[in-house]
């Protein structure tokens, strides 16, 4: 083998682990909502191209920045849990201090790249929403109250709203109904997790709802939320940023989502909390993909 092929061999992985810190899944669905936000923003049509693609570039590197952080400070959980041991702290592929200043760089790169380029309102909820995550959520919430995923998930319910920023330079109603979708979305989604994760959450030491709680308890407030879900999904068509095709698909998905917390409360099997942790995901995407389909 030859000293390039050496290099490149022994370099793969590493890439690969940079990569891993950023959790590519979690921040497929914020570039994707982040998107969506600044297609559905009336200035989005006056918006040049290149300052849209830096906009969703800046969204994506400051949510991998933000999990680069959380995965740095989260690595002693991440051992312990089935789930999470083998990420590339944990499985000792990337040092603790390596993945911290990866993720601080990236932060700072993405805030300051939006506030140079697409405008400060938009770097200021970028950064408004990296800090959220890292000092408020995985510092501080999560690992003191069940009530972790409910505060936190404000975090992962910004990128839309940023997105609306970037287009249009301002926060309003419409982008604010976008946040609320994402944000009454999230506990239940997480829940549904951790109900069947319950163990691993529970070797960790992360105070997770059906661990402090109960199932009993978690899955009514999974059910509420899910209600609460079903009027809020139609807002957006109310307010006149989407359409009535969005606003049926909305109602239909929604039903199902409250459908499937009620076969989640209805049993101690564990299957009807998997197959709703799948369908949130599905939920999510379809929905903000229906807010596209319908302003086309």
């Amino acid at each position: 083998m030859t000293e390039m092929s050496l290099d490149s061999a022994v370099n793969a992985p590493r890439v690969r682990d940079y990569i891993a810190l950023l959790k590519p899944k979690v921040m497929s669905l914020v570039v994707f909502t982040g998107f969506v936000g600044l297609y559905l923003a009336p200035g989005f049509l006056h918006l040049h191209p290149v300052i849209s693609a830096t906009a969703i570039l800046c969204i994506a590197v400051g949510a991998g920045a933000a999990g680069a952080i959380n995965m740095w400070y989260d690595r002693d959980i991440d051992a312990v849990m089935t789930r999470t041991r083998n990420r590339p702290i944990p499985g000792g592929r990337v040092s603790p201090d390596e993945a911290l200043t990866f993720g601080i760089v990236l932060g700072f790169f993405a805030v300051l790249t939006m506030a140079l380029l697409v405008n400060y309102l938009a770097a200021g909820l970028l950064a408004i929403s990296i800090l959220f995550y890292v000092f408020v959520y995985t510092m501080w919430l999560k690992r003191t109250t069940p009530q972790n995923i409910v505060i936190g998930g404000a975090a992962g319910a910004f990128p839309p709203m940023i997105g609306w920023a970037a287009a249009n330079g301002d926060i309003t109603v419409a982008s604010l109904s976008l946040f609320a979708l994402i944000f009454f979305w999230t506990p239940p989604h997480f829940w549904a997790l951790a109900l069947f994760m319950n163990d691993d959450y529970a070797r960790a030491g992360v105070p997770m709802m059906p661990a402090v709680r109960g199932a009993t308890a978690t899955k009514f407030q999974m059910l509420v939320y899910t209600i609460l879900l079903l009027p809020l999904s139609v807002v957006p068509t109310l307010l006149g940023v989407t359409g009535w095709v969005y606003g049926s698909g909305a109602v239909i998905l929604s039903t199902l989502f409250v459908v499937s917390a009620i076969k989640v409360r209805a049993t101690d099997d564990l299957k009807p909390a998997r197959a709703m942790f799948g369908y949130s995901v599905l939920y999510l995407f379809i929905l903000f993909a229906l807010m596209m389909i319908d302003k086309v």
